[in-house]
């Protein structure tokens, strides 16, 4: 899925990521949709992810939302599917699933067609929770499912990356 450009990326980003975390003493939890995976792999691909990775679920369907996190049900009753503000609580629950310093979430239409919702092919969105939060949204403007799950992933780590650098 990554070509070599793509893995190199994310290689240093995820370096990077772990270097802080493990500096820090912090931890983070994930909770990805349209990545499938593909950003708890990244991290956990560094060495020494144990002292910064406590666990991570693919949320890509309704059921594994409602078995892998707590999200308080009147808290998203009124929020729009694939937002900033959605994915802000997925982080939130990420974060508190696993009693993390950290969580991240992913939200996306990978393609080829568009959200049920409504969001073209190539919309994600991405929220840290923690100390600070910050969200984003994503658009590649493609239809390549492939290339969208890469994307997002690296995108969602150099959010991370951002983020855990304002601390700095």
């Amino acid at each position: 899925m990554f070509d070599d450009t793509d893995s190199n990326k994310i290689s240093l980003i995820t370096q990077q990521i772990a270097e802080r975390l493990k500096h820090r003493g912090e931890m983070i939890s994930i909770a990805e949709s349209s990545t499938g995976g593909l950003i708890s792999a990244s991290l956990l691909a560094t060495p020494g992810a144990s002292a910064f990775f406590l666990g991570g679920t693919v949320v890509y369907t309704l059921a594994s939302r409602r078995a892998f996190l707590d999200i308080d049900k009147a808290r998203v009753k009124d929020l729009k599917p694939l937002t900033q503000e959605m994915v802000a609580e997925f982080a939130s629950a990420a974060r508190r699933k696993l009693d993390a310093t950290w969580g991240l979430a992913e939200l996306g239409a990978t393609g080829p067609a568009a959200s049920p919702y409504g969001h073209a092919a190539g919309t994600s969105v991405v929220g840290v929770s923690g100390p600070i939060d910050r969200n984003i949204t994503i658009s590649t403007g493609s239809d390549d499912r492939g290339g969208n799950m890469t994307a997002f992933t690296l995108a969602a780590l150099s959010h991370l990356l951002a983020t855990l650098q304002e601390l700095d």
